[in-house]
């Protein structure tokens, strides 16, 4: 089932959630093997230490065997030592295979998302997605590592302990398992509520960030308005919110970790009571009762930690399960199992045929109703219309990134939803109205057009895009970074280089959706030439508003609401005197008042 939003549905809550993680970790076997040995090891040398207590007790402080004495405290130094490297060495491995499932994780977590649909991150939060990459990976980081080490640990010192107790003192150890369940039964049932105020904590976590990414993006539209005290008011908001929800699951563990404690030493109390009058009558040795005690103490502080490990795990269970929704979502968008090829060379044809389209989010707002156009291969198609018309829905469609509820959209003849999205769009050549610019140097801004190009294509693509002489001027040239969506480069200089970055991709189709609009006039006659050398032999679709730059388009349409409304050239439309020639008439005779 898809949803557009990473909340809502929960896809499993509590240790539950973490199952389907496992996956990650059992890649690493020999890894785990290790870490598996070195704590063996280390619980075998923990455990040694109370049998050696024993014996020094009993015997090496016998006058007639004051000699063992040493050997006693010789033998209990090797231990240590044994335990002390096999401790390091589960630590390593442990710890090195958390941050290995996480790094593989966040990886494909970002790798699923960047391959969802337009229509999904309609509906999500960015800032969201970023907290679910960093804080919930973040956490689970301590399921796959410390936790898991320390969880580990102690279940096996727990178990060697309670055998161990067994072996010293049947009739102790009785007394010490009959006390288990009544330790450990609150502790499961109270660790279900830690788990769900855990996963509310990071639900408020996440709202924070996404509003703190969202205004720190606008920082300058927030300054611009004096929006700054509101902004802070808003985010302190957020952020308390999410200290009293982290709170109020801090409180539910602190409350579990003090009884489990409580209650495992406790009963270690109640049992070192009855040894001691088993001392007293002579039915036990002091060292005995020593060693018992030891490892009563071993087995009540690993029930102690194993409490809290569990409120982590349950913690980390929360996290788990809001990144299991998000790779649960199935994109809409997405390959056939056996797509269809485009005919080579391609020949650039674009065809609707009776599209009717609504967004997802607004499906009662219809923004394409049953169009139909044909553009011939090398055919120039200017698209106007007024602002909502649909014309920048065409390019979406054409694109793939959402699919018409009715008709089809077809390139050389093939239906685009046959088609492998990656290939289709490696056939289409995009400068959108607001181009996007990442935070990196020129050079690999522009070299996204085509990764492999070297550094004389892209500085030729520059030239052709009129950029270069504006590139050469920077500190770094080519190498200049250029900050979070280009906000050093003004938006002219932005467009050259979304222009640029279309030319080295040579595509056979261009899709120009305004792409001069941010130009001044200089620039916008260099870069019309450009793409007018680019536009010959390849299918070109332009959107446009001023519609001095589409006179020269072999056909020009006219969308309305959703449908065309007129078609022809530039002379024929203003011959006919409809909605082009209206839109002419008050563009160009507004032109002609602010020229006078």
């Amino acid at each position: 089932m898809r949803r557009s939003s990473t909340k809502g549905r929960r896809s499993g809550e509590g240790l539950a959630a973490l199952k389907p993680l496992l996956s990650y970790g059992l890649r690493y076997r020999g890894r785990i093997a290790a870490a598996l040995l070195s704590l063996a090891v280390a619980s075998v040398a923990t455990l040694s230490i109370p049998e050696a207590v024993r014996r020094m007790i009993d015997f090496g402080f016998h006058p007639d065997k004051a000699g063992l004495i040493n050997a006693y405290f010789g033998a209990l130094l090797g231990i240590v030592a044994v335990l002390a490297l096999a401790s390091g060495a589960r630590y390593f491995f442990v710890m090195t295979l958390g941050e290995r499932v996480v790094a593989d994780l966040r990886r494909d977590l970002f790798a699923h998302l960047s391959g969802l649909d337009a229509s999904f991150f309609d509906g999500a939060r960015t800032g969201e997605l970023v907290s679910r990459l960093t804080a919930d990976t973040t956490q689970l980081k301590a399921s796959f590592g410390s936790s898991a080490s320390v969880a580990l640990r102690n279940v096996f010192l727990f178990g060697g302990a309670i055998v161990m107790m067994v072996v010293s003192s049947p009739k102790l150890s009785v007394l010490v398992v009959v006390a288990i369940p009544v330790i450990v039964l609150p502790l499961v049932v109270s660790g279900r509520a830690v788990g769900r105020r855990s996963r509310a904590a990071q639900d408020r976590l996440a709202d924070a960030t996404a509003f703190a990414a969202e205004h720190l993006g606008a920082v300058r539209t927030v300054q611009s308005f004096g929006a700054e005290p509101l902004t802070r008011a808003r985010y302190a908001e957020a952020v308390s919110a999410a200290y009293e929800a982290m709170a109020s699951a801090i409180g539910s563990r602190a409350v579990l970790t003090a009884a489990a404690i409580f209650l495992a030493f406790a009963s270690v109390v109640w049992v070192l009571w009855l040894g001691a009058h088993d001392v007293m009558a002579g039915r036990i040795t002091g060292g005995l009762l020593s060693q018992f005690v030891l490892y009563a103490v071993l087995g009540a502080t690993a029930l102690g930690q194993l409490s809290e490990v569990g409120s982590e795990l349950s913690a980390a269970g929360g996290a788990a399960g809001r990144i299991g929704e998000l790779l649960a979502i199935v994109p809409r968008i997405a390959a056939p199992a056996v797509p269809a090829t485009l005919p080579q060379p391609l020949r650039g044809e674009v065809r609707f045929e009776a599209v009717r389209f609504s967004y997802p989010g607004r499906p009662e707002a219809i923004v394409l109703d049953g169009l139909s156009f044909t553009v011939r291969p090398g055919e120039t198609v200017a698209v106007v219309g007024p602002s909502g018309a649909g014309k920048t829905t065409l390019f979406q469609l054409l694109m793939r990134f959402y699919d018409p509820q009715d008709g089809r959209v077809l390139l050389d003849g093939v239906p685009v939803e046959t088609l492998d999205p990656t290939a289709l769009r490696a056939a289409l050549a995009p400068v959108p109205q607001d181009p996007v610019v990442f935070s990196d140097s020129i050079a690999e801004n522009i070299r996204m057009g085509h990764a492999e190009a070297g550094d004389a294509a892209v500085a030729a693509a520059a030239r052709q895009a009129a950029a270069d002489d504006f590139i050469m001027q920077l500190p770094d040239g080519y190498g200049t970074r250029v900050g979070e969506r280009g906000v050093t480069l003004s938006g002219g200089q932005r467009q050259r280089l979304a222009v640029a970055r279309a030319i080295l991709k040579d595509a056979a189709v261009l899709l120009l959706d305004e792409a001069t609009s941010a130009l001044d006039a200089e620039s916008e006659r260099l870069v019309q030439a450009a793409l007018e050398g680019l536009e010959r032999g390849r299918t070109t679709l332009v959107i446009a508003h001023r519609l001095a730059t589409v006179v020269k388009a072999d056909l020009i349409l006219v969308l309305d609401k959703g449908r065309i409304v007129e078609q022809g050239t530039h002379a024929e439309l203003i011959a006919a005197g409809g909605l082009y020639a209206r839109l002419a008439r008050l563009q160009f005779d507004g032109h002609r008042i602010a020229a006078e």
